[in-house]
């Protein structure tokens, strides 16, 4: 594939040409070792858990305090990353859940910890988290130029799988199995460290209109304005809404009981079959980022997601380990896919001073059920099975995510050969 830029020239993606831009390259480095440090939260946090209630209802209130904070300041969050520096808002961030992974490693290794600590915590690092992907969606493109998008999204979809599902959730497991999750959260309190020095060393970035401010609630009404005008937007947001209601929850919350209740497995196995599906998000991530997106990128994304989303139900028919790895391969594989469409489609059709605001409307928008499908899908899986809740989940989640391509609008923007944005295949 290739992609074609305003001058009709075809040429090829590079997957690392971003890392040539400093900040870029900075940015990127303090991102990494950040998620490093999630991948082995999603192990310790899930087993600390467990350990302490051992039932998906605890699961799920925890997933409730992380998730709610979060989608409630996330608009927040996306109107102060087009007002304020972004560099300093994401550094707040930072610093805030590194401090609550500290709390949790204090009273974890003391022995003091319990449930409704971890949910406080949880809910403080779900408040903060809200600010950083508004600023960060919005910074990329400030970064590199606009011919370098797909390939600085490919490498923040290349990280992302290799630090959190693969050297996170497998040094996660080590670390749970071997010293606790005490030390494991004490370690992701490091990397919140690490990542808050690098944006330190990043120039100031402010917002890209220098115009006279309006105030937080006009602001935030003209990214409404934008979203509601531009079906394949609002149109998309719906659909990962409903897409999110039905398989995050059990995901996030199911999956560690199928390995630890329901197969009798290890911190360790739940950390490979996390690992595998970073394996595979990882190789979707080079073949994108070198070869481009086709020009049919809303096509393209919509059907990535449909098969991704499909792929959960096959958490339900997985009698081992080993097909849960598979299972969780095909569909991280495939969602990584179609979000690098999805990043750069809003990076280079957004107007960049509207870009936060945007973003942090997606992230609302789409996060919107999530604490609901946290909070449904443990009693779900009680009354029909945690197999048949993965079955469903996938099932129902495909169609809806399919149904919502067809939605009059979505497709325009493949259309629009004013543009001068279009991609190709030739």
């Amino acid at each position: 594939m290739r992609i074609l830029d305003t001058a009709g020239r075809g040429r090829r993606v590079r997957l690392l040409t971003p890392l040539a831009h400093r900040n870029f390259r900075i940015l990127w480095i303090g991102m990494s070792v950040s998620l490093l440090g999630d991948g082995v939260l999603l192990v310790a946090l899930a087993w600390q858990v467990y350990t302490l209630s051992g039932t998906p209802s605890a699961m799920s209130v925890v997933g409730v305090a992380l998730a709610t904070p979060q989608i409630a300041l996330v608009l927040v969050g996306g109107v102060v990353s087009d007002r304020l520096d972004r560099r300093k808002v994401m550094l707040s961030s930072d610093l805030v859940r590194g401090a609550c992974l500290a709390v949790l490693a204090i009273l974890a290794l003391t022995g003091t910890l319990r449930l409704w600590h971890v949910i406080c915590v949880v809910a403080v690092y779900g408040a903060a988290s809200g600010f950083f992907p508004p600023a960060f969606d919005a910074t990329v493109p400030t970064l590199v130029p606009k011919s370098e998008l797909v390939g600085a999204n490919a490498l923040d979809q290349f990280v992302r799988p290799a630090a959190v599902q693969i050297g996170g959730t497998a040094l996660g497991g080590g670390l749970v199995a071997g010293v606790g999750p005490g030390w494991a959260f004490g370690f992701d309190a490091l990397t919140f460290v690490i990542s808050a020095v690098c944006l330190a060393c990043l120039p100031p970035l402010p917002p890209d209109d220098a115009q006279e401010r309006d105030s937080l609630w006009k602001d935030l009404r003209k990214g409404l304005s934008y979203v509601r005008a531009n079906t394949w937007l609002w149109g998309t947001f719906v659909s990962a809404t409903f897409a999110y209601l039905l398989f995050l929850g059990p995901t996030e919350v199911l999956l560690p009981y199928m390995v630890k209740h329901v197969l009798h497995g290890s911190a360790t196995e739940l950390g490979l079959v996390l690992t595998s599906g970073g394996v595979s998000a990882i190789l979707a991530a080079v073949i994108v980022g070198q070869s481009g997106l086709p020009r049919r990128f809303i096509t393209f994304m919509y059907w990535a997601w449909t098969f991704a989303t499909l792929g959960v139900a096959g958490y339900g028919l997985a009698t081992s380990s080993w097909q849960l790895a598979v299972t969780c391969a095909v569909v991280n594989g495939l969602e990584t896919a179609g979000i690098i469409a999805w990043a750069t489609a809003k990076q280079r059709l957004v107007p960049a001073e509207l870009l936060g605001r945007v973003s942090s409307v997606d992230w609302f928008v789409s996060l919107a059920l999530l604490p609901l499908s946290y909070a449904l899908a443990a009693p779900v899986a009680a009354a029909v099975g945690v197999r048949r809740t993965f079955i469903g989940a996938g099932v129902i989640g495909a169609v809806v995510t399919l149904a919502f391509l067809y939605l009059p609008g979505v497709r325009a923007v493949e259309r629009d050969r004013n543009s001068g944005r279009e991609w190709d295949t030739s």
